[in-house]
């Protein structure tokens, strides 16, 4: 799988808390921003799958 860029422009504070809970894990900004992305998309993909399920048995 190959990369590509993202730049984005987030204030101090912001930049600041997303440094400390990366330093908490041992992580850069970079790579806990990327994780977190991912989880977050897991997450969704993950939901909708249950509620596929649900709908498929009827339990909705």
């Amino acid at each position: 799988m190959g990369t590509d860029v993202l730049s984005l422009r987030i204030d101090h504070e912001l930049l600041e808390r997303l440094r400390e809970h990366a330093a908490k894990r041992g992580m850069s900004v970079q790579d806990y921003v990327v994780r977190t992305l991912m989880r977050d998309d897991f997450d969704q993909r993950f939901q909708a799958a249950v509620e596929e399920t649900e709908k498929f048995y009827g339990v909705t």
